[in-house]
C-alpha cells in the first residue's frame, strides 16, 4: 500500500459555490424530518427518548467524525492510501490530518464536500436508531453512531466521494462515470438500511411482537402528525441535498438543477400516490404510516437518479417504489419476522437499491449499470459483514437491548425518568401482563 494523490475534480464558479453552501445549510431539514418520523413511528412512552437519541446521535457522530473519521474520508484532490494492481491504483482510504487539520487551507469546494459528508453522516446514523425503537438503549444508539462515524461511513464515503476506487471505476476500467451516487442512495441509505438490519438482528424484536402462536402483533406508531409533518420537512431538506450532491459529485450545471428538483418531487409524489392506492385496495382505507414510508422511499430513490433521468422516468420509478414499499414492509414483518418499527430496511435499503439501478439504466455513459452493480456488491458484500462483526462485538461492551422492565414501562421513564406526555395516561400493553 502506498500514498497516492486523489484525482482533482472540476472547479465550480463562485456563484455555484455560494449556491451549494446555501443548499447544504438547508439540507439538515432532511435529518430533522427523519427524526420526527422515527419518533412518531415509535410508542408514546418512548417518544422523548427517541428524539433525545436523535440529538445525541448527531452530536456524537459529528464529534467522532471531526476527530478521526474525516481523516479516513479524505477529499478529491487530497491524498489516500492505494493498492496498485496491474498498473491501476485502488484507493481504499483517505489520508487527511486528524482533527480536521489544515481544513482552512483547502479549496472551498473540498470544504463543501466535507460539510456534505457531515450532513450525510447525521442521516445515516439515524436510520438504525429508528429501527431499534422501543428497545434500543440510548447509550447503545450513541455507541453505534460512534462506530459508524469512526470507520464504516468514512471508508464508504471515501470510496464513493473522496476519490476512492468506486468513484474511479470509470477512469480505471471505463465503467461509465464510476459508481454514481450523487446524494447517497448507496452511501447513506443502502448502508443505513443494512445497519438497521444488523441492529435488529443483534437487539431482537420487541416483546410481544411475534407471539408463539398467531400472527405478528400490530404495534402502530403513536403520532401520525409527527410522521406526516416529518415527511413535509424531509422534502425541503431532500431537495437541497439532492441539488448540492448533483453540483458536487456529478458537476451539474446551474441549468440542470431545476430538472433535478422536479424529478425529486415527482419520485416522492408518484411513490406516495402508489402506496396510497395499494393500501386502500388491500385494507379498504389508506394507511398513513405506510404512505409516509412510500413518500420516503421515493425520496431515497431520488438520491441516486434524480440528476440523471427525465421527469417521465422519475414519475415511473416513483410509482414502482410506491407499489413495492408496503408489500416489502409486509413481507419482512410477516414472512421474515423482522421487527422494524420505522420500516428502514424497506425504505432505505429497498429505495436505495432501486435508485442506484435506475441511475445505471438511464445514465448516458456506457457501462454505468456495471459500475452500479459493482458498487452495490461492494456495499452489501463488504459493509454488511463488517457491520455485523462490529455491532456484535459492541453489544458485548454496550448492551443494545434495554432490560425487560425498561421495555415494559417505556424508554422515557426507564432512561429519562419522565415521559414525553406527562399529562396523559399511557396504557399498559396486554402483552406485558
Amino acid at each position: 500500500m502506498t500514498t497516492s494523490p486523489v484525482a482533482a475534480v472540476p472547479g465550480m464558479t463562485d456563484a455555484a459555490l455560494v449556491l451549494c453552501l446555501v443548499l447544504l445549510l438547508v439540507s439538515p431539514l432532511s435529518v430533522a424530518g427523519v427524526a420526527l418520523i422515527n419518533a412518531g413511528l415509535g410508542r408514546s412512552r418512548s417518544a422523548a427518548q427517541a428524539l433525545l437519541g436523535n440529538l445525541a446521535i448527531i452530536a456524537v457522530s459529528a464529534i467522532v467524525f471531526a476527530v478521526a473519521g474525516a481523516s479516513l474520508t479524505g477529499f478529491a484532490g487530497g491524498t489516500g492510501l492505494a493498492f496498485h494492481v496491474a498498473g491501476k491504483p485502488w484507493n481504499w482510504v483517505g489520508g487527511s490530518p486528524l482533527l480536521l487539520g489544515g481544513l482552512a487551507g483547502t479549496p472551498l469546494q473540498s470544504q463543501l464536500g466535507l460539510l456534505f459528508a457531515f450532513v450525510a453522516l447525521s442521516l445515516v446514523t439515524l436510520i438504525p436508531w429508528g429501527s431499534g425503537a422501543d428497545r434500543l438503549r440510548l447509550h447503545a444508539g450513541a455507541a453505534i453512531a460512534a462506530v459508524m462515524a469512526l470507520l464504516v461511513f468514512p471508508l464508504l464515503a471515501h470510496w464513493v466521494w473522496g476519490g476512492g476506487w468506486l468513484g474511479q471505476l470509470g477512469v480505471n476500467f471505463s465503467l461509465g462515470a464510476g459508481f454514481l451516487d450523487p446524494a447517497g442512495a448507496g452511501t447513506i441509505h443502502l448502508m443505513g438500511g443494512l445497519s438497521a438490519l444488523t441492529v435488529i438482528w443483534v437487539a431482537g424484536p420487541r416483546r410481544g411482537k411475534f407471539p408463539k402462536e398467531g400472527f405478528a402483533t400490530a404495534m402502530p406508531g403513536h403520532n401520525a402528525a409527527y410522521i406526516l409533518f416529518g415527511c413535509m420537512v424531509t422534502l425541503v431538506g431532500w431537495l437541497a441535498f439532492n441539488l448540492a450532491g448533483a453540483m458536487l459529485w456529478v458537476h451539474a450545471s446551474l441549468a440542470a438543477l431545476p430538472v433535478t428538483a422536479i424529478n425529486t418531487l415527482l419520485l416522492a409524489s408518484g411513490s406516495l400516490c402508489a402506496t396510497y392506492t395499494v393500501t386502500r385496495i388491500r385494507f379498504g382505507k389508506p394507511d398513513a404510516s405506510l404512505c409516509a414510508n412510500g413518500w420516503l422511499t421515493g425520496l431515497v430513490a431520488s438520491s441516486a437518479c434524480a440528476a440523471v433521468v427525465t421527469p417521465g422516468v422519475a414519475l415511473t420509478v416513483g410509482v414502482i417504489a410506491g407499489i413495492c414499499t408496503p408489500l416489502l414492509v409486509e413481507f419482512l414483518e410477516l414472512a421474515v419476522t423482522i421487527d422494524d418499527p420505522s420500516g428502514a430496511i424497506a425504505v432505505h435499503a429497498g429505495g436505495g437499491l432501486l435508485g442506484l439501478l435506475t441511475a445505471g439504466l438511464f445514465a448516458p455513459q456506457p457501462g454505468q449499470l456495471v459500475a452500479q452493480m459493482v458498487g452495490i456488491g461492494a456495499i452489501v458484500g463488504l459493509m454488511l459483514p463488517l457491520l455485523y462483526v462490529l455491532f456484535r462485538a459492541l453489544d458485548r461492551f454496550v448492551p443494545f437491548r434495554v432490560e425487560p422492565d425498561g421495555e415494559r414501562i417505556g424508554m422515557d421513564l426507564h432512561e429519562l425518568g419522565g415521559g414525553a406526555y406527562p399529562e396523559f395516561v399511557i396504557h399498559r400493553d396486554e402483552s406485558y401482563r
